[in-house]
């Protein structure tokens, strides 16, 4: 009895660590969308490090809404540390293994070959491991913590424990991903009832008066005052229409817009991002996700379309609006004889029509691009 009750200890063990990442798999999903995306991963770093005996870890993710891979998530390590880091698989080996194989890597020796020169200031003595983050054959991230060497090399169930955190956190980000894409199919189906709702108010009313007025012959009192009446309704049912949110909205970044000129200046120090005018310009709270939206998309183009050296931020204020301005040159070059605006600043500006705002673009004089938003200032709002 006494040696069958030792076995159904060690049976059931391994188990209290896998039940645990299960337990943490269910909060995650019923808290998908609660709170800042940097506080779920870090709760997943913590519980990585606790389940798996770990000393430290930082969970690297690709963010869709910045279109980058950055540090998302951290514990015993302060996240800003990892500010401006946009590693990708094919820089970092380590991750690309992990994720190719879908296994959990160690390394023990020669671990600065395994990073980023970056990152060696904070490589401490130990094991490094690399837990990848993939499920249903896409890859949202990676995993890496350290333990202390004399905890020694991992045990097989930590390994597995590791690997199975991997697929939570995978799970948990297909689930807001998941979540995110129901609410755009929503949106898509606002759309498709918005235009189903002028077609069938506005328009047919505005075609009965086009009829009304194409007759031969003028129209008597009567007829002049029903056509006033339904171009009004017409009118009415349109600024009604109108007001109805469909545009996609930018998410909070949970960052400045000058922590991200900071950002893609790191990103891209062959096209010298710099703010030239308005640093002391204050950007409204609001304003701040479709600010940065715009910027990126300004940037992205002009890489794109033309051969920038140089690419100034000006932000100010004028006539009660805030203004953002991104110029670029390079443009007239052989690769950007034709510079067009690409569909991510086509939809920042319906974006902007909902803040009451405009966005422009073209050129600005000679081998110049400028991408523009004026948004009005609520003179009893907040600033």
């Amino acid at each position: 009895m006494r040696k069958t009750r030792a076995a159904v200890a060690d049976r059931t063990l391994p188990l209290a660590a896998p039940v645990e990442a299960l337990d943490l798999f269910a909060q995650l999903l019923s808290e998908a969308e609660a709170g800042p995306s940097d506080q779920f991963h870090s709760r997943m770093a913590a519980a990585t490090c606790r389940l798996a005996e770990m000393r430290r870890a930082v969970i690297f993710a690709y963010d869709d809404e910045r279109r980058m891979v950055r540090a998302v998530g951290a514990h015993g390590l302060d996240l800003a540390l990892f500010e401006g880091a946009a590693p990708t698989a094919e820089q970092v080996e380590l991750a690309r293994r992990a994720l190719a194989e879908d296994r959990v890597v160690e390394v023990s020796e020669h671990v600065e070959r395994e990073l980023p020169e970056q990152f060696h200031a904070l490589l401490l003595q130990g094991t490094l491991t690399c837990t990848p983050m993939s499920a249903g054959g896409r890859w949202f991230g990676v995993i890496i913590a350290d333990r202390a060497p004399e905890q020694g090399p991992l045990t097989d169930r930590q390994r597995h424990t590791l690997w199975l955190l991997g697929k939570v956190a995978a799970l948990a980000a297909g689930a807001r991903y998941a979540t995110r894409e129901h609410e755009l199919a929503r949106q898509l189906a606002d759309r498709i009832d918005f235009a189903r709702e002028l077609h069938e108010a506005v328009v047919q009313r505005l075609f009965g008066v086009s009829l009304a007025l194409s007759g031969q012959g003028p129209l008597d009192a009567a007829d002049r005052e029903r056509c006033r009446e339904e171009i009004q309704a017409a009118l009415g049912e349109l600024r009604a229409a109108l007001q109805r949110p469909l545009a996609r909205r930018s998410r909070a970044t949970g960052t400045t817009l000058r922590d991200e000129v900071a950002r893609l200046q790191a990103a891209h120090p062959e096209l010298d991002v710099a703010v030239r005018a308005g640093d002391d310009v204050a950007v409204p709270a609001r304003l701040e996700p479709l600010a940065q939206s715009i910027l990126r998309e300004a940037i992205r183009n002009a890489a794109k379309h033309a051969r920038p050296t140089c690419v100034e931020v000006r932000l100010s204020r004028a006539d009660g609006a805030f203004v953002l301005e991104v110029l670029n040159d390079g443009v007239g070059e052989p690769r950007a004889a034709a510079p067009a605006a690409g569909m991510g600043l086509r939809l920042a500006a319906v974006e902007a029509l909902q803040e009451g705002g405009v966005v422009e673009f073209g050129p600005a004089g000679a081998g110049r691009w400028r991408v523009r938003l004026s948004v009005p200032l609520d003179p009893e709002g907040p600033p």
